[in-house]
């Protein structure tokens, strides 16, 4: 990367809502915030790494129901921290929050757990930095919205595409000036090859692994093998398939980018064309449309075939009277209409500050900062009274979006829903599966009842 281009996306970071220098100033806080992780797994792990780089934190708790990836994450954190205490761990969420009262807690768990346990930490007075999409039925979301108010909580959702230096720099620079014009039409696409088509034996549960718990409020399916690392993404029991995983990224980015509130109307049509082997029950291929006064944004997936552009396997493109805007979280290219130049930008890494990050295993590191930025937003909502960058507001209407996207593709029509009235407007079947059923124990948390 040449000193321009580091300068200009260095700037771009310093300038997401007054964060400069952060990281001096939070080395500088005496305040040594109390953090704890439920979900110890790949992502849970690299959210708590890459806060412990922004803030002087105590980790006073690890909850995961694998033992095993519970205990390579202590001693991962306990290096990280350079701290040779132990660090208490659990294997229910109730009983470290009960016990720890932590500050802040990251929620890294597959998406079924995401409601259930944020407003349980929420309720025991935690701050909340939650994975998206934040729930796998609509009626989740809105709980999460009523406990954020009723508690009074912060709580940030990982869609960082809002927080990514080259798409803020590309949103200041040519959709903020207005210099693409008047926009006609967004797309979101995601051509990676996704869906899972194995078809594993059932087989016992290993001894370290407490399936009954990992299962919580979902169906309770054979045991196949661990869950971890995807395997659980390959079935609607627990997250909304490709869609929810991908599409609620770029819907999010191209929402924050263009100022979008909720869909006027969606509809979807997909199912599985082009991989019919293995046991999962997710979709391979879905075309949607997010109706919005004025504009269309559309959403295409395949989990088959190659991209169509191969630089944009998975992204969006907004059209603007004058030009298009192409973004990923690698890169951007303005491209003009007419003869003008195209102009390109690529992620900030920043190996020189944070050198750990190179030889941390499976580090997304074009991601890196985007998450260090998303952070310090947190981090300084939290201080101020603020609304995060990616406030659960925001997560609930492009998590909740692609889950109606789902219902739409499934029940053959198109849908409008009413956050008001929590229904789809002349629509009861659709209403009626805007909530999952729970398996017992387990209880759905209701708006009116957080």
């Amino acid at each position: 990367m040449n000193r321009r281009r580091f300068l200009r996306q260095s700037s771009s970071l310093m300038a997401l809502a007054g964060l400069q220098h952060a990281d001096i100033l939070w080395a500088a806080d005496d305040k040594r915030r109390r953090v704890a992780l439920i979900g110890t797994g790949w992502y849970g792990k690299s959210d708590l790494l890459r806060l412990i780089q922004v803030s002087p934190i105590e980790v006073v708790g690890l909850c995961d129901v694998d033992r095993h990836q519970l205990e390579g994450a202590v001693q991962l954190i306990q290096q990280r921290t350079k701290n040779p205490s132990p660090i208490a761990t659990y294997s229910h969420y109730q009983s470290l929050l009960t016990e720890q009262k932590p500050d802040i807690v990251l929620i890294g768990t597959p998406d079924h757990w995401h409601a259930l346990q944020a407003i349980e930490a929420m309720r025991q007075g935690a701050h909340v930095y939650v994975q998206k999409p934040i729930s796998v039925d609509v009626l989740e979301g809105e709980a999460m919205r009523a406990a954020a108010r009723k508690y009074n909580r912060v709580v940030q959702v990982g869609l960082q595409r809002r927080s990514t230096p080259h798409l803020v720099e590309a949103k200041q620079r040519y959709i903020d000036s207005g210099l693409l014009g008047k926009i006609y039409h967004a797309e979101m696409f995601c051509h990676y090859h996704m869906r899972n088509s194995s078809n594993p034996s059932v087989q016992p549960v290993p001894e370290y692994f407490d399936y009954e718990m990992w299962t919580g409020p979902a169906p309770l399916r054979p045991f196949d093998g661990l869950p971890h690392r995807g395997w659980w993404r390959a079935f609607m029991e627990y997250g909304n398939g490709i869609t929810g995983d991908m599409c609620v990224h770029m819907y999010d980015a191209v929402r924050w980018m263009l100022g979008l509130g909720w869909p006027t109307r969606i509809h979807a049509s997909g199912g599985i064309y082009g991989t019919h082997t293995g046991k999962s029950n997710i979709a391979d291929t879905q075309t949607a449309v997010f109706e919005h006064p004025g504009l269309h944004c559309t959403w295409e997936m395949k989990s088959w075939g190659a991209a169509p552009d191969p630089d944009y396997p998975w992204g969006f493109k907004i059209y603007g009277e004058k030009g298009t805007l192409c973004g990923s979280t690698t890169r951007y290219d303005l491209i003009p209409v007419g003869k003008g130049a195209r102009l390109h930008g690529e992620a900030l890494y920043e190996r020189e500050k944070y050198p750990e990050d190179i030889t941390e295993k499976d580090i997304e590191l074009h991601v890196a900062s985007a998450t260090r930025a998303h952070m310090r937003d947190f981090l300084q909502c939290i201080d101020n009274a603020g609304n995060p960058v990616s406030n659960l507001e925001e997560g609930h209407i492009s998590t909740a979006s692609c889950i109606l996207a789902n219902l739409s593709m499934q029940l053959g029509r198109g849908l409008s829903y009413d956050p008001q009235r929590r229904i789809v407007t002349g629509d009861a079947e659709a209403t009626s599966l805007l909530q999952r059923t729970y398996r017992n124990p387990w209880q759905h948390p209701h708006p009116d009842r957080v």
